[in-house]
């Protein structure tokens, strides 16, 4: 069950999120190929072999998707423009990508929802990346361009602006695991993209800045690490994931440098001078976003740095094999509050659960559960002075889950992929209860 809507400050935000590669349908609106398409395109790197160019079809369906935002009582939508459609080459701008997202951002307003964007969620265009993407350094300056011609046209209407979502995954997941696109395993490539996602932020902040923009933030993932055994190795790989995956960028955007147990091994990977572009990168945020699923427990593995391995925990798992641990939150929330960011404003901007398609939408106790016990968690951290802002629920639809394809479902809306036909589950209308009375 869920908490009462009076249980939360009246001006705090509830909202629901999506990406635009997941749900609007790359095929459509003469959008140009991200490297995400081309990823897809790439025998083995999607698990059932599908791919997003129809994805949800938002593209023609967002007047039907905003009217669910706004029947389920929500204040707030997150979205993502996409960088492909806006700029098919990378750098010129086309008007009628532009066009979507400004009938997209007045019918948020028409229907009362703030507009919260992100202005990249991974959406790569395929002419940057063959010339290196963001393991090159001009990829700093090409975002800030396109930041500079999407806030012009839609920021007088925008709540939020987030810079990027998730930097760990757009370099450490992408070019060192090999799992998100562009698919490499190559830690100089790792270590070059770890640092130029955030000299790309830094600079965009900077041009929005210069051009007026206000609420500006940047969205991070954080995940708790757990020793999977009680050892003296398998605590020092759990420490290591943990500033690389939770440290290394908060760390560098509060101006605290990067964490001395990663830097080690991947300075020699950095780009030369990265040390120049630190003050850059810890210039103020309006907010901080965070977005916080599971748990992961590591043990020792023999071989390359960084010598570890991630297994199962003891804890119920999502459709995704993430453990649930809703506790985790409230504890990130304080570690950042305590450790990074003081009084910084912060969004929980994605939590949400992967279930398998059921017969019956109208039957989801397991994620009504899950929304519940994780909104208790964020109140919990409120209650404990963290300036908490907002909660968006991952994701408003069902969507084409990166390399999981499209058989991981998080919406709040069953999406069937055949027909496009969208049905509410029971915690949409949980939702709507909570939210509306």
């Amino acid at each position: 069950m869920l908490p009462s809507r009076r249980d939360f400050p009246k001006d705090f935000v509830f909202g629901a999120a999506t990406s635009a590669f997941q749900i609007e349908g790359s095929g459509f609106g003469a959008a140009g190929p991200s490297h995400w398409d081309t990823f897809a395109a790439t025998p083995g790197t999607i698990a059932d072999h599908s791919d997003a160019r129809r994805a949800c079809d938002h593209y023609h369906r967002w007047p039907e998707d905003l009217d669910l935002v706004q029947q389920a009582g929500f204040d707030a939508y997150r979205f993502s423009t996409s960088w492909a459609r806006i700029m098919p080459d990378g750098r010129n701008a086309a008007a009628r990508g532009l066009d979507f997202y400004d009938r997209l951002v007045d019918g948020m307003l028409e229907r009362g929802l703030k507009p919260f964007l992100t202005f990249y969620h991974w959406d790569l265009p395929a002419a940057l990346a063959t010339r290196g993407g963001w393991q090159n350094r001009d990829i700093a300056a090409h975002f800030a361009d396109y930041c500079r011609v999407v806030h012009a046209r839609l920021g007088d209407r925008i709540a939020s602006a987030a810079t990027l979502n998730e930097p760990w995954c757009i370099a450490w997941l992408s070019h060192f695991l090999g799992q998100h696109a562009p698919g490499l395993r190559d830690i100089r490539a790792a270590g070059h993209a770890m640092h130029n996602t955030l000299l790309a932020h830094a600079t965009a902040l900077a041009a929005l800045r210069a051009e007026g923009a206000e609420n500006l933030g940047i969205v991070l993932n954080f995940e708790t690490a757990a020793p999977a055994e009680d050892s003296p190795d398998s605590r020092a790989a759990t420490e290591l994931q943990d500033a690389i995956y939770n440290q290394w960028f908060i760390r560098a955007l509060m101006g605290q440098g990067y964490p001395e147990a990663a830097l080690r091994a991947l300075e020699p990977h950095l780009p030369t001078g990265w040390q120049q572009d630190m003050a850059a990168i810890a210039a103020p945020l309006d907010w901080l976003g965070v977005n916080y699923y599971t748990r992961a427990h590591y043990r020792h593995a023999p071989g390359p740095w960084p010598h570890a391995e991630a297994r199962p925990g003891p804890l119920p798992k999502t459709q995704m094999g993430w453990e649930i641990r809703p506790e985790g939150l409230t504890e990130f929330l304080l570690r950042l509050k305590n450790d990074h960011c003081g009084d910084l404003p912060l969004y929980v901007t994605e939590n949400g659960m992967a279930l398998a398609a059921g017969d019956d939408p109208s039957r989801d106790p397991d994620r009504i559960a899950f929304i519940g016990d994780h909104l208790r968690a964020a109140k919990a951290a409120m209650d404990r002075g963290v300036d908490l802002r907002g909660f968006f629920y991952w994701s408003l639809l069902d969507n084409f889950e990166w390399a999981f394809g499209h058989g991981p479902r998080f919406g709040l809306v069953h999406v069937d992929y055949a027909t496009m036909r969208r049905v509410p589950k029971a915690s949409w209308h949980a939702f709507r209860r909570m939210l509306r009375g």
